[in-house]
């Protein structure tokens, strides 16, 4: 089993009560518009890390930054891209997709794969939740919950 915890759009802003509920993860994927490289930083003092390059992720520190990644974590393969609109066809094999972009939080079932968007744990845009989101994968099967965050 493992717990992994989902982050995106922090643009440069790691709020405390993310930290708090990111605690305890055995893996951290960031979806993207990480803003500054304090932030990957910061996360990677609570577990492992994975990230990749957001729209808004353009300076010299974000270039190592991949566009997507697809990893296997616990049996279930996950593919990890900042805007859910740029993904062509889900990579076979695929269980899980995992974006950010529209700081809207979702998860949704589609034709046996699991998408999911944590929302926007960075500044708040408009009237939409802060948020984050955690992923338990047990025998290669994932379920996601949204954590809105009190801020």
């Amino acid at each position: 089993m493992a717990r992994i915890g989902v982050i995106s759009d922090t643009h440069g802003l790691l709020r405390p009560e993310a930290v708090r509920a990111l605690r305890g993860v055995d893996l951290i994927v960031h979806a993207g518009d990480v803003g500054a490289p304090e932030v990957l930083r910061e996360l990677r003092r609570i577990a492992k890390v994975v990230a990749i390059r957001g729209n808004n992720d353009r300076e010299a520190w974000a270039k190592p930054l991949r566009d997507t990644r697809t990893i296997t974590v616990a049996g279930a393969r996950m593919h990890v891209i900042h805007d859910v609109k740029e993904l062509r066809a889900v990579p076979r094999g695929v269980r899980v997709v995992i974006a950010g972009h529209s700081h809207m939080p979702r998860v949704e079932s589609r034709d046996g794969v699991l998408f999911l968007n944590p929302g926007s744990a960075g500044p708040r845009r408009f009237t939409l939740p802060v948020s984050v989101a955690t992923l338990i994968v047990r025998d290669g099967r994932p379920r996601a919950r949204i954590v809105t965050l009190t801020v």
